[in-house]
């Protein structure tokens, strides 16, 4: 039997266990320790932003940013709907209403002119703004992060930017031209999952270039604590601080991460290159972004008919081919029905058509190989079916 292909998984190497025994050693395992401001500071540093907060989770920094925005019960938030469930559970937490925005089909990520033509209706009827806008940089795919600021500074909107999912996407072009994602919004969140680009095991980052909500994200963080000798807190906070080991663990692989993106856009030329003239359509390249490709996702075609992505997944794990199916947009999650929409086609056809093939960094050309050829061989076959 043919071995096993896994979808993503980390790549920790000697750096990571000399870094990581290192906090061992030092006795402080938990939130206090050197690695974790060593961690933010460096992070803050590679992405270009002014304060980075370290968080227990992409999540836990989406619900600080939520939190630090005013977001309360019955304040409405408009949140991309082609995205995991993590992005709206943060609003959620705060009993927000939410407004569910549709991709565009060229980037997959949020449709800002859609968005602003809803509130520019919702100005102008006396209806309910947004608190804020999360905006999604997709699968390693920057965003229309420009359109959507212009348009949170001009209603008087919080930007918060999820960038759990694209860690080293810049823009190469026009005013964003160097810029990192995450750092454009007033605030911005990352993610080091096991499956992520770079990993702490679980954990976050929590950004922004405002001194004032840098400062509230750490307090609130640490249980929003303050400095006396007995414990007095000041608001209700949360148990949301990265570890000192993680942090280790996150500082070894941030030395790394230049590598491990030039590994993924790599895994995704060679993958471009490879079904160029088929009928899978490739993830988005757009002029002036540079996705990280966190996973390289592709569309089955629509000539296959209803039930060819789950055709194509299980054809590939009959081999040991691991891979993935694209989100059910957040309009088609259970415990969100009801909430209002914008659209919604486009995420539903990114769902019903998108699979993520294997794109671990330490992914082998012989392996991808293994991966292109066995989908090609299924197109082959359900092309003398049709």
């Amino acid at each position: 039997m043919a071995s096993r292909i896994p979808l993503a998984v980390p790549n920790i190497g000697v750096r990571e266990a000399e870094l990581v025994n290192e906090a061992v050693a030092s006795g402080y395992v938990s939130s206090v320790g050197q690695f974790v401001s060593e961690f933010e500071q460096k992070f803050a540093d590679y992405v270009g932003a002014k304060y980075a907060v370290a968080c227990a989770s992409g999540t836990a920094a989406l619900h600080i940013a939520m939190r630090l925005a005013d977001v309360q019960p019955g304040d409405l938030v408009a949140v991309s709907d082609f995205t995991f469930m993590a992005s709206s559970n943060a609003a959620s937490y705060q009993f927000a209403e939410l407004l569910l925005v549709d991709s565009l089909p060229e980037s997959w990520c949020m449709d800002v002119a859609a968005l602003r033509t809803e509130i520019e209706r919702r100005a102008a009827t006396g209806e309910k703004l947004p608190k804020a806008i999360e905006l999604v940089h997709i699968l390693g795919q920057p965003a229309d992060a420009l359109a959507a600021r212009e348009l949170a500074d001009e209603y008087g909107i919080f930007l918060i930017e999820d960038a759990a999912e694209a860690l080293g996407a810049v823009w190469t072009d026009g005013p964003l031209d160097g810029r990192h994602v995450g750092t454009i919004g007033h605030m911005g969140a990352f993610s080091f999952n096991g499956n992520k680009i770079m990993t702490t095991g679980g954990g976050g980052m929590f950004t922004t270039n405002d001194a004032s909500l840098a400062a509230q994200a750490k307090h609130l963080s640490t249980q929003a604590r303050l400095a006396d000798r007995g414990y007095l807190h000041d608001q209700i906070g949360f148990n949301y601080r990265l570890t000192n080991i993680a942090a280790a663990l996150g500082v070894a692989q941030l030395e790394r991460l230049d590598s491990f993106i030039a590994r993924k856009r790599d895994i995704a030329e060679r993958y471009a290159a490879a079904f160029t003239g088929t009928e899978i359509q490739t993830p988005p390249k757009l002029h002036g972004q540079e996705s990280t490709y966190w996973l390289y996702s592709v569309l089955v075609p629509k000539s296959r008919g209803t039930g060819a992505r789950d055709e194509l997944q299980d054809f590939l794990a009959e081999t040991g081919i691991e891979s993935r199916s694209l989100w059910r947009p957040l309009h088609m999650q259970p415990p969100l029905v009801g909430e209002a929409t914008l659209g919604g086609a486009v995420g539903e056809d990114l769902f019903s058509r998108g699979l993520s093939l294997p794109c671990s960094t330490d992914l082998g050309e012989a392996e991808q190989d293994r991966v292109i050829g066995r989908v090609l061989d299924w197109l082959r076959l359900e092309s003398v079916d049709v």
